[in-house]
């Protein structure tokens, strides 16, 4: 079979693709036929070793995939051959073939093509925890979204939307809000171009509810001044490269609530919220109410350029590989 792999710690264009050996699944574990794997911010730190977790090379990339089972161990009987699944691993996705616990798949819903159920996993647990559980947003209340095109940010304006908030998408470029918009964003700012801080403060009436942040930056504070007295804010990451250094005196004077959203730390401490999160996570894949915006479809031997896309902020929505 053929895969993506990391020899040597560095930027994606030193990904290689290779052939190996096919992989055989052990009693535990299946073995899928990748027909989809969606690039995630982290697959691009761990290539680099920037990630909170080091993965020594060779390794191939890769977390979230969707598939066909093509074999399954002897102690599975959640799944079968010819079952259509998706799910997650630390790596391995960027690959024609990969072998996962047989805990960490789940068929695919009606409906529900192989790049959408590729893309979901990561982007939507993270944008579903941190709107619904670290936010706190509750039906009526107004949500920003910063990086609001990118894979976590799209999957959060959807989110907000089912939850029943106002949802105001802050993005780069005129396209990516074209972008936002087409997932749900009732409303949107081009930082940059519009006073980030006096717009919002316009769209809200005085200030937003929450922020949910992934990228960092220059324009975190600013956000972070356009709250409301006792909003939230979420900070998710930091794709822009930069963390910011927030003035705590804000904090105190405007009684904002300062959290952090990692997903390893919250399914470690917050094992019920993620049970139901997860639960309805799934029901409104099936349903339709989620699905993932795909702004960029790349075959195995373009992985390299795929991630670069996302390292570079030039995706719109999620970068799904195709084998």
């Amino acid at each position: 079979m053929k895969a993506i792999r990391c020899q040597a710690y560095g930027p994606p264009r030193t990904l290689l693709l290779e052939d190996l050996p096919s992989p055989k699944p052990g009693p535990a574990e299946v073995l899928v036929r990748v027909a989809a794997a969606s690039v995630n911010f982290p697959d691009a730190l761990i290539v680099a070793n920037r990630y909170q977790i080091s993965v020594d090379p060779p390794f191939t990339p890769g977390s979230d995939f969707a598939g066909t089972v093509a074999a399954v161990g002897s102690e599975v009987g959640s799944v079968a051959p010819g079952d259509r699944v998706f799910g997650s691993v630390f790596t391995g996705a960027y690959a024609e073939e990969l072998t996962a616990p047989a805990v960490a798949v789940q068929k695919i819903p009606d409906g529900v093509d192989f790049a959408e159920a590729a893309a979901f996993p990561t982007a939507y647990a993270t944008a579903y925890d941190a709107v619904r559980s670290t936010a706190g947003i509750q039906s009526g209340q107004t949500l920003v979204v910063l990086g609001a095109a990118g894979g976590v940010g799209s999957a959060a304006i959807q989110v907000g939307k089912v939850l029943g908030a106002r949802v105001i998408a802050c993005v780069s470029t005129d396209p990516k809000l074209a972008v936002a918009r087409t997932v749900g964003a009732d409303d949107g700012v081009v930082y940059g171009v519009e006073p980030l801080k006096e717009r919002l403060k316009e769209l809200t009436d005085g200030g937003a509810d929450a922020v949910v942040d992934p990228v960092g930056g220059r324009y975190a504070e600013e956000a972070l001044r356009a709250t409301r007295y006792g909003g939230r804010f979420v900070v998710v990451g930091f794709a822009s490269g930069q963390i910011p250094s927030i003035p705590l005196n804000l904090v105190l004077l405007k009684g904002v609530i300062l959290k952090g959203y990692e997903i390893a730390s919250f399914m470690t401490h917050e094992a019920a919220a993620v049970a139901r999160n997860r639960s309805e996570m799934w029901d409104h894949l099936a349903a339709g109410r989620l699905r993932p915006y795909i702004g960029g479809r790349f075959s195995l031997e373009r992985a390299a350029e795929a991630v670069a896309s996302v390292v570079d902020r030039r995706a719109h929505g999620k970068i799904v590989i195709e084998p």
